[in-house]
């Protein structure tokens, strides 16, 4: 009994009373691989909290992250959706996300910004400065005139 025991010092993992050795460099692996496909989407986890996605799941299963949650917008799941692009490109294999939206009757809420304009934000949403009178239409009720908007104004941004 004089051998150390930390040298057949082995690995393993409960789960229902089951015992499955894993080798230690597995288990290495194992880290590395979870490790670093959350920290490959960290981006998109930072966007989904500061977007304040509404019950956010976050697993991950044989090297694949699973992200789970509900956007505001379908502009938000837009957002979403870019940030995984952009960082697992267009048909990543190592995540899978399943983003629903609250409200789809709108694209977006957007709240007027010091300096915009109608033209600026249309701009950013559809891409078309031109498309500002869609924006307009949209919101009558709290607008008379398309150069005028104020700061901290709430505006319906239409589906494109």
């Amino acid at each position: 009994m004089g051998v150390k025991l930390g040298y057949y010092f082995k690995y393993f993992i409960v789960k229902y009373f089951n015992y499955h050795y894993l080798e230690p460099s597995n288990i290495n692996r194992l880290k590395r691989t979870t490790m670093s496909v959350k920290a490959k989407y960290q981006g998109v986890l930072d966007l989904g909290e500061q977007l304040g996605i509404k019950d956010g799941n976050v697993t991950e299963e044989n090297g694949v992250l699973k992200i789970e949650g509900q956007a505001n917008t379908p502009y938000e799941k837009n957002q979403i959706w870019d940030k995984i692009k952009e960082l697992g490109g267009e048909s990543a294999t190592d995540i899978k996300a399943n983003i629903s939206v609250a409200d789809s009757s709108v694209f977006h809420r957007h709240t007027v910004a010091s300096g915009e304009s109608l033209s600026k934000i249309a701009k950013k949403y559809y891409g078309d400065a031109m498309k500002y009178q869609k924006i307009f239409s949209a919101n009558t009720n709290i607008l008379s005139n398309p150069d005028v908007i104020h700061p901290d104004q709430v505006l319906i941004i239409p589906n494109p």
